[in-house]
């Protein structure tokens, strides 16, 4: 009850996670909050829609899917059709390359799966208050980008980055997993898509970026992700090959 007597309105959230225990402790840790309330939940797309119709939340807290299902698309769809609906991705993916992409499709924010459950909270007031949020680091990093894009600054961008704006969603992912050191089977197999598709989209990455071969794609696909996420005295003293390795949904 708020000081005046008033029962206090509670922000209807609905809850979009494939993994049962995520979701309960989401819900679970939402609903101890005096201003939250979940009204209802789901592990897959095809029942949101539905789900959304019926609980009518002011705020969807949705994971990051890409392959079937892809959350990014539903993201954009669920935009057009609900423009009022705040939608705040909670992922796993790495923030640095998910972030940007989950604000462009219409998100209105975007919190890793890592960060403490209190950040979980401030994302969730800061979208309800009407703002965009997104991690220090993340934020610190598209001021600096912003910087960079000047024509002065412009001749300072890595070579291996060069271009990587013209990726999909989808090619940003596999560009990803390929430079993580996965072979086109385990691609596929993780995104739930068949080998061809995957040798689809590297032909379109190819193109996009200008290489000339499969093994140019690797090698530059590699080195993007060396260079973006080792530490750069990791990258500089390498003697074995580090992988980083990316989830594929």
């Amino acid at each position: 009850m708020s000081p005046t007597g008033k029962r206090s309105v509670r922000t209807r959230i609905f809850v979009l996670d494939e993994h049962p225990l995520v979701r309960e402790g989401i819900i679970n840790y939402l609903n101890l909050q005096p201003d939250l309330a979940v009204c209802g939940e789901t592990d897959n797309i095809r029942d949101a829609r539905n789900k959304l119709a019926t609980c009518k939340p002011q705020l969807l807290i949705s994971a990051l899917r890409l392959g079937t299902g892809d959350s990014l698309e539903f993201v954009k769809a669920l935009k057009a059709e609900r423009p009022a609906l705040l939608i705040l991705v909670y992922s796993a993916f790495e923030e640095a390359i998910f972030a940007e992409r989950a604000l462009r499709a219409g998100a209105d924010g975007f919190v890793m799966k890592k960060a403490p459950k209190e950040e979980l909270l401030v994302a969730i007031r800061e979208v309800i208050s009407g703002n965009i949020y997104v991690s220090r680091d993340v934020a610190i990093r598209a001021f600096k980008k912003s910087l960079e894009s000047r024509p002065e600054h412009r001749s300072s961008h890595s070579p291996s980055s060069i271009g990587i704006e013209k990726l999909s969603d989808r090619e940003m992912h596999i560009f990803n997993l390929l430079g993580s050191g996965l072979r086109n089977s385990q691609i596929a197999r993780s995104l739930n898509l068949s080998v061809k598709t995957i040798e689809s989209h590297r032909e379109n990455i190819k193109h996009k970026l200008g290489l000339n071969g499969s093994r140019e794609l690797v090698e530059r696909a590699t080195k993007y992700v060396e260079e973006t996420f080792l530490p750069p005295k990791i990258i500089a003293g390498r003697g074995k090959k580090k992988v980083v390795r990316f989830p594929a949904g």
